[in-house]
């Protein structure tokens, strides 16, 4: 059979990899070059490379060489190819180029020279001329220019190789999927798999690293799905050595899926995880691999790999855009924390654009390899996860690594959050509080507020001013997480960090994560089910405790509503004071969902008499009819929710939604408005006709007194007449 040059294109930095993979496919003169391997073979061969190769971006078939220092030279030459022995003249055709360190610049430009050649050509010798088809033609024709020397090549892929068919739906800046084999080869998953190891992506996105995992472990050519190749319309392609190649494939997959190993991906994004399970099934993989929402800062083995070991692999966020880096500092550390107490025995591979961040791990990288995403360069980071990492207590046979000793600064923070539970925590322990402000950035430097919620920490670092220098901030956040353990006496696990800045209207309640997680705390008599990873607040204002327990003293026997009611913690207050009825009016079905779980906690049932209602606080007041004794309203500062009409601040908006709450009052009853807006001021001149109570400091507790003005409150009552 004829041998002929070729040339596989390859991504920056796979070169070593794909002349290894060309020689084990049976590739002869293998030679690595920049940006790509050339080797010779016969049509066999250059079919085999299309199918199998996992690197290489295309495959190109040289016919031939020639010296062009000239448009009117390359045209001359490009003219004299016998074309006509690669393509009909009815058909169509397209010519790519790359031009480097040549006198012709202009790579469209050359482009366009052979493809006039080629027309002319056809013309001359056939009487008609092929057509231009840039996107799937039968012959696309590569020019490659360099130092004024050219080649013209017959791209026998057609389109990139990494387009395997697969991927239907992507997420942001996924990885092409020749880089995640690449990622994966250099991971040693190969001899991995074939131990029976695990194979997890804790940030799988659409899943590529997974699909390309399961191809390599189970054998399955990676070209196996691709609808279309550019030697399909090639006056030389042999279809009866290709379809003898795709059977083999076939029977190969057969077998190898058989004994594909456990893999399992998780996002915290649930649209990447439904993108994911949909390439998986065009991949043929449907029900072979397993995708979750999860958060990759809480990061567990799943339970069925447990006991399997394997690869973790992982592409986290690099943190290219403006602000982004300090948020991932704090992930890439509970990351590394993660993989020390609960991977032991796993190897696990970090792909990332950000080595500073990679740092943030606090694990010693045993390997290095650089990759290119595109032009940004990457480090490919490998790490054995061994015993010398531990430091929990779920061994108790083994002792953990006594923590390092604490900063200077440290311990004077460390000091100051004990000092604080000795006097704050006895005054809440005699109140019966057991949900408490312990520490709001007593210590500038230390810029955190500290929240018991019983035995959980729930720690919030306020967003550095832009004359702090931000590597200081951070090094003092670790400080502090590093302090609160000791100080606190409690677990790490028990500790949970959210970075907080200035927020407006009910931003506070955007989602973060998806974990699902909540943990049980009380406040006086009532029960609730906390947050502390999904969203910046927890479901329980701390500040708001006060009012909660004055809606509870006043609510024997009354109409309740609850207006902007979030989680439904004053609806408990209210029915554990004994109202008659109550109304809980919010406009998240989540959240909703949340206060009917509080609700039941508590022993209280929604029905006809205590009911949840789903609607925009503003058009339901609109139009709303009944009476109520006791209305409880506390809005956002500022709304423009896409489930609203228009937008609400409560400084210009306040009047108004008064008067339309007040409408639903009933004679001698009691409006309690309150509102978080620390510059707000009541428009008294407005409301002139009504009674007013400023209960503001009675419902501020001692706990977040040293906080100017947290929130604002109100006894309202009507004149009637």
């Amino acid at each position: 059979m004829t041998q002929y040059e070729l040339f596989a294109p390859a991504p920056k930095g796979l070169e070593p990899l794909l002349a290894e993979e060309l020689r084990a496919l049976g590739a002869q003169d293998v030679s690595e070059t920049r940006a790509g391997v050339a080797f010779a073979g016969d049509l066999k061969l250059a079919y085999r490379v299309c199918l199998w190769s996992r690197l290489a971006s295309r495959v190109l078939l040289t016919v031939a060489r020639f010296a062009a220092s000239s448009p009117e030279e390359l045209y001359a030459e490009a003219l004299l190819q016998p074309w006509e022995e690669h393509l009909a003249a009815d058909g169509t055709l397209a010519v790519s180029c790359q031009v480097v360190r040549s006198q012709i610049s202009h790579s469209r430009y050359a482009a366009l020279k052979v493809k006039d050649a080629i027309v002319d050509r056809f013309r001359e010798r056939c009487g008609g001329r092929p057509s231009i088809d840039v996107e799937r033609p039968d012959v696309r024709i590569n020019l490659h220019l360099d130092k004024d020397q050219a080649t013209l090549s017959i791209d026998l892929s057609g389109e990139s190789l990494h387009r395997r068919g697969y991927r239907t739906e992507g997420v942001l800046a996924p990885l092409k999927e020749n880089l995640a084999a690449a990622i994966l080869l250099r991971a040693g998953w190969p001899q991995i798999a074939a131990d029976g190891g695990s194979l997890l992506d804790p940030v799988c996105g659409s899943g590529t690293l997974l699909i390309e995992g399961a191809l390599i472990a189970a054998d399955i050519a990676p070209g196996l799905q691709r609808p279309y190749y550019g030697f399909d319309g090639w006056a030389g392609h042999q279809p009866d050595i290709w379809r003898e190649l795709l059977q083999e494939a076939r029977e190969r997959r057969k077998v190898g899926l058989a004994r594909l190993p456990l893999i399992a991906g998780r996002d915290l994004d649930s649209k990447a995880i439904r993108a994911a399970h949909l390439n998986a099934d065009r991949a043929g993989l449907g029900g072979q691999l397993h995708f979750s929402t999860a958060d990759l800062a809480d990061l567990r083995p799943p339970e069925n790999m447990e006991d399997r070991p394997g690869l973790l692999i992982a592409n986290p966020p690099y943190g290219e855009r403006l602000g982004e880096r300090d948020e991932l500092v704090h992930l890439y550390g509970r990351l590394g924390e993660n993989l020390r107490r609960h991977f032991v025995g796993w190897k696990a591979a970090i792909f990332t654009g950000n080595p500073d961040l990679a740092k943030e791990l606090a694990i010693r990288a045993r390997r290095k390899h650089t990759l290119y995403n595109g032009a940004l360069q990457c480090q490919l980071l490998h790490f054995d996860i061994n015993e010398r990492w531990f430091f929990g207590a779920e061994k108790a046979q083994r002792p953990a690594e006594p923590a390092p000793p604490l900063s200077d600064g440290a311990r004077m923070f460390a000091n100051r959050i004990q000092k604080n539970l000795r006097q704050v925590g006895r005054w809440a322990k005699k109140n019966d509080i057991s949900c408490y402000r312990l520490y709001d950035a007593d210590m500038p430097e230390y810029a955190v507020a500290v929240d018991l919620y019983g035995p959980w920490v729930h720690v919030q670092e306020y967003q550095a001013p832009d004359t702090i220098d931000a590597a200081m901030a951070r090094r003092r956040l670790k400080e502090a997480m590093a302090a609160l353990p000791e100080a606190l006496a409690v677990a790490p696990e028990q500790i949970f960090l959210k970075v907080r800045s200035r927020q407006s209207g009910r931003s506070q309640y955007r989602k973060l994560q998806d974990q699902g997680q909540f943990h049980e705390v009380t406040e006086g008599n009532c029960r609730f089910l906390v947050n502390f990873t999904d969203y910046l607040d927890t479901g329980l204002f701390l500040d708001h405790r006060p009012t909660r327990l004055l809606v509870q003293q006043l609510a024997a026997g009354k109409r309740f509503l609850n207006l902007f009611a979030y989680t439904g913690s004053a609806t408990v207050h209210a029915l554990k004071g004994g109202a008659a009825s109550s109304l809980t009016v919010d406009m998240s079905r989540t959240y909703l969902d949340w206060a009917r779980r509080n609700l039941e906690l508590n022993g209280f049932q929604v029905d006809d008499r205590h009911r949840l209602l789903q609607a925009d606080c503003l058009a339901w007041l609109a139009k709303a009819e009944g009476t109520f004794d006791l209305i409880f309203l506390d809005p956002p500062s500022f709304s423009n929710s896409k489930s609203m009409t228009g937008t609400f601040d409560v400084q210009r908006d306040h009047v108004a939604l008064l008067r339309q709450a007040l409408g639903l009052l009933a004679e001698g009853g009691v409006l309690l408005f309150s509102n978080n807006l620390r510059r707000f001021k009541l428009d008294r001149e407005a409301l002139a006709d009504l009674d007013f109570d400023d209960v503001t400091a009675g419902t501020i507790a001692g706990d977040l007194g040293g906080i100017a003005r947290i929130h604002n409150c109100w006894r309202i009552t009507g004149r009637y007449a």
